[in-house]
């Protein structure tokens, strides 16, 4: 059985995080990805630790979970050859990723303009900080940018953290990894809109748009009320943390009264269900003293899993919060076989996150390992076109990087 884009081909213009993650969901979704990467230096992530180390061959983590089932081009697109090779290739790919610098493609003519031109049905998808869309550039859009710097321009770092803290990022490279999956998503609705029109277009993915769109509840609340949300000072919902068992943290949420009264009971103080200070949660967020107090005795008497058990049966959302070891031997991760095994011939075999969703009626991701740098440049030159002698030729002039194994 075929996977869902089982006959697209996929040319990622791509580095670090957000290209690669975009075209790994789907490259797990069955699509052909050829990754280009500059001759003898590759992906930076390539360079990145922690490694992976086996007899001598040393291998960056970052880049083997984010390009597994890839193909690897090593091609110089600043040398004319290299670019005619560009042409070509695009001239039979479905879609381009591109998260390179903001406008680096189209001073040298290789832009989606220029290569849509060529290819009418080609789908360009640009992941940048601030947005590349004509009609939609802004004073930022010009800049490059990480993830920490869309997350604290939209507004998110402001409101993760606490009062008496400096403004906090949520985890390592969440805007590339929301940024690779809008992208993803707008590819997808490009193709359904192909088989219809017959043309491609152009997907515009910006981690400023993106994380500005995460944070709706900002946007809506500052829009309704006015409040602009302080660090670490809940107006509207609580309990809403981590508290403290025997051995570790329970995270749980109430956001309305009949929770509320499902805790209060449970911790022994259903009184407080009809307590003026704590019946409802604008009341209760002016008094988390007490709550987290009453919280934190009840939990003290029981373990993380004991409390997990106990909440859950009183019907209150909660889990426990999890260290990396804890996710390796979840049951439930192990049951919805979110760890997939890659095994790398250079340097062995070890678990990734599998991607999601999970399909009734689509096989499970391939599993193949990242690709060596120019590992495929040989074999797809010569599916373009070129003469072995071409290629020797071009690999001795370092246009092209072809992997010796």
């Amino acid at each position: 059985m075929p996977r869902p884009l089982e006959g697209v081909r996929v040319v990622g213009l791509e580095q670090y995080m957000a290209g690669p993650y975009c075209t790994l969901l789907l490259a797990d979704a069955g699509a052909e990805v050829i990754k280009i990467e500059r001759p003898g230096l590759g992906d930076p992530r390539r360079q990145m630790p922690p490694f992976a180390e086996k007899d001598g061959h040393k291998k960056g983590a970052g880049f083997m979970g984010y390009n597994r089932n890839k193909k690897s081009l090593a091609l110089n697109l600043r040398d004319p050859k290299g670019q005619e090779v560009f042409k070509k290739l695009c001239g039979t790919a479905d879609v381009v990723v591109e998260n390179l610098r903001p406008g680096s493609m189209s001073k040298q003519g290789l832009g989606h303009i220029d290569m849509r031109a060529a290819n009418p049905r080609l789908i360009w998808a640009i992941i940048s900080g601030f947005g590349r869309m004509p009609g939609y550039t802004g004073p930022y859009s010009d800049r490059p940018a990480f993830d920490i710097v869309a997350e604290s321009m939209s507004g998110m770092m402001n409101l993760v953290g606490f009062a008496d803290k400096p403004p906090s990022w949520t985890i390592y490279g969440l805007a590339d990894i929301i940024s690779g999956t809008m992208a993803a998503y707008g590819i997808m609705q490009a193709l359904y809109m192909r088989e219809r029109t017959g043309e491609g277009q152009m997907v515009d993915s910006a981690m400023f748009d993106n994380m500005l769109a995460l944070n709706e509840q900002m946007i809506s609340y500052y829009s309704i009320a006015g409040e602009i949300g302080e660090r670490g000072k809940p107006k509207n919902y609580y309990p809403r943390g981590a508290f403290e068992a025997s051995d570790g943290w329970v995270a749980l949420h109430c956001p309305d009264n009949i929770l509320w009264g499902r805790l209060a009971t449970a911790i022994g103080h259903p009184e407080l269900k009809d307590d003026a200070r704590t019946s409802t949660s604008p009341a209760r967020c002016k008094h988390i003293p007490m709550i987290d107090a009453l919280i934190t005795e009840y939990l003290s008497h029981m373990t993380r899993d004991e409390a997990v058990a106990a909440l859950n049966a009183a019907g209150v959302p909660c889990g426990s919060v999890n260290r990396a070891d804890d996710v390796f031997h979840d049951p439930h991760v192990a049951a919805r076989k979110m760890l997939i095994e890659i095994d790398d011939p250079k340097v062995g075999a070890y678990k990734f996150a599998r991607t999601t969703p999970h399909m009734s009626a689509a096989p499970e991701p391939p599993t193949n390992p990242a690709p060596e740098l120019g590992e495929h440049t040989r074999d797809l030159l010569k599916d373009l076109g070129y003469a072995e002698t071409d290629i020797d030729a071009m690999a001795g002039a370092d246009i092209i990087g072809v992997h010796k194994s």
